[in-house]
């Protein structure tokens, strides 16, 4: 029996990560995108090219602009999004509030509603790209939302019930612990395609691209690369067209 995932891809590193394990991991990928009104368009176009480049099966862009709301500059035009000079003042600077570029509620929803898509394709495995070990403190990013998300699923949908034989959802997040760096290298064990993927990716919450370097996302992708010792290709792509 050939086994399938639901992968949520937004288009960032740590989704598109996410996507080439599924990949590797999967016989069937399915993905989902969000067009939830972000600040940085660019990212669901990104997510666009990626999945057909990775070659998923199915590839749903569902738009749920107008549901979200909240003080975040991703949703909100008015905010202004916060920026750092480099990886460490930002870390002293968001020390253990959590970082200001949270939409309340956003991955729940997503979840959700990816959950809705994958049963329709007979599918029972979602695969998201959080990572606890990001200094925004984002309290949707860990593992005790995400297993209380994947009870929360199955009780909804009565596969908790006595005499429920069936298959129950199942929430994968392969990059959970791991940092910035770990997930280069994950990427880069699947060759020049992972770096190909790399360099599709968007991550900045502004969406310039070449990417502007200095917002949370930025920072914390270059720092990532630093890390690993290894060029980030988006920005070596990037810049040669600038060039």
């Amino acid at each position: 029996m050939k086994t399938s995932v639901m992968v949520v891809l937004s288009g960032g590193q740590d989704s598109t990560t996410c996507l080439l394990e599924a990949r590797a991991r999967y016989d069937i990928v399915h993905a989902i995108t969000f067009n939830y009104g972000q600040r940085h368009q660019r990212e669901l176009e990104q997510a666009v090219f990626i999945g057909k480049f990775l070659g998923v099966d199915t590839h749903d862009v569902v738009d749920v602009r107008g549901l979200l709301r909240g003080r975040s500059p991703l949703v909100n035009p008015s905010a202004e999004l916060e920026t750092y000079t480099d990886h460490d003042s930002m870390a002293a600077t968001i020390g253990n509030r959590v970082e200001l570029t949270f939409v309340p509620l956003r991955n729940p929803l997503f979840l959700l509603i990816a959950a809705n898509y994958a049963l329709g394709r007979d599918c029972y495995t979602l695969m998201t790209g959080v990572c606890q070990m990001d200094n925004a403190n984002y309290p949707d990013c860990t593992a005790e939302f995400l297993l209380t998300a994947e009870d929360m699923m199955n009780q909804a949908l009565g596969f908790l019930d006595p005499g429920y034989g069936g298959p129950v959802m199942r929430i994968e997040a392969p990059l959970l612990y791991l940092n910035k760096a770990d997930t280069v290298r994950l990427a880069l064990t699947h060759g020049a395609t992972g770096y190909t993927a790399l360099a599709l990716s968007h991550t900045c919450y502004a969406g310039k691209y070449p990417p502007c370097g200095e917002c949370h996302a930025c920072v914390l992708r270059a720092e990532g690369f630093k890390q690993a010792g290894v060029a980030d290709p988006l920005v070596v792509e990037s810049t040669k067209k600038k060039d």
